[in-house]
């Protein structure tokens, strides 16, 4: 039989106030359950820990450096329950969430902030990327949810629309076209473009527009990220035609931005979970704050919406 918590409780009250009966008091337990919990401890270790006598309890050696290791135990027991508790109600622990570079830069950071003020004991993790390695992230259980696209529409991941971001066409300063409010696709596909690349959702719903309008782009060069898109149209490549959330990531003030008509494009960002996992507390937590954000109608960058 091995010391257990019960033993070492017991007999640190007992050997910290030098009392069984003023132990028992703080514990709220009978003398004799002290009593007993205390000889089962010393039978367990094959040493006497407490000499006694009608009106005296002192320690032996062997009983003092008991009482430092069971203090030790029992802090560490109350610590880490303590602890526990929190990550159960959803005061501690991470939030793991898998999204694109463009909800990462531009939609989290204050959302994130609003976040860490309520609960400063939960941290966060993000991990961006292309599409379908973002919902695989979710598959894998290495992030809780994700906000993304809508991909492939796998029966393993549930979505829940979040928000819409409409398509802008990505001009160079003093290109024609600029002096329109409005631009079509059609236009669009007549000039050379610049596309990111095949295994990006931006790709995936600008070729569909391009679809359907009947017109197919003029590709003069594609590259893997948004930013390099933008550098290649400030530098006057080309043009591009980008959502409104990955905007700021173009990394230039060289560009000039128009609304893209005929059609109107928005992209859908969802949040994604795994079917039937329950979430963690935390990030049950955070989802209710992105609920709220929507509630209230605020927190969106322009040319983004809240989906219905």
């Amino acid at each position: 039989m091995e010391a257990n918590l019960r033993h070492l409780a017991a007999y640190a009250a007992v050997a910290r106030a030098k009392s069984f009966t003023a132990a028992a008091a703080e514990m709220h337990v009978s003398q004799s359950s002290l009593s007993r919990a205390v000889a089962e401890l010393e039978r367990i270790l094959g040493a006497t820990l407490l000499e006694r006598d009608t009106r005296n309890v002192e320690l032996t050696a062997a009983g003092v450096e008991t009482l430092r290791v069971a203090e030790q135990i029992v802090s560490a027991h109350r610590s880490g329950m303590k602890e526990l508790q929190r990550y159960l109600l959803g005061d501690s622990g991470v939030v793991a969430v898998a999204t694109l570079p463009s909800v990462a830069a531009v939609l989290l950071p204050g959302v994130i902030s609003d976040f860490g003020r309520q609960w400063p004991r939960v941290s966060m993790r993000i991990m961006d990327g292309l599409e379908q390695v973002v919902l695989d992230r979710v598959l894998s259980g290495d992030a809780d949810f994700a906000i993304s696209t809508v991909g492939s529409g796998s029966s393993q991941l549930e979505h829940r629309p979040l928000i819409r971001d409409r398509f802008r066409a990505v001009l160079p300063e003093g290109h024609r076209l600029t002096d329109q409010e409005e631009v079509t696709w059609e236009e669009l596909a007549a000039e050379s473009f610049l596309a990111v690349g095949r295994d990006s959702s931006v790709r995936r719903l600008t070729d569909a527009a391009f679809a359907q309008a009947g017109a197919e782009a003029a590709l003069a060069a594609e590259a893997g990220s948004v930013a390099t898109v933008g550098g290649l149209v400030a530098a006057g490549l080309g043009v591009s035609a980008m959502p409104a959330l990955v905007l700021p990531l173009l990394g230039t003030d060289r560009v000039v931005y128009r609304q893209l008509v005929g059609p109107v494009v928005d992209r859908r960002l969802d949040i994604v979970v795994r079917a039937r996992r329950t979430l963690p507390s935390a990030s049950v937590r955070f989802l209710d704050l992105l609920d709220g954000l929507r509630s209230d109608d605020r927190g969106l960058p322009s040319g983004v919406s809240w989906a219905a």
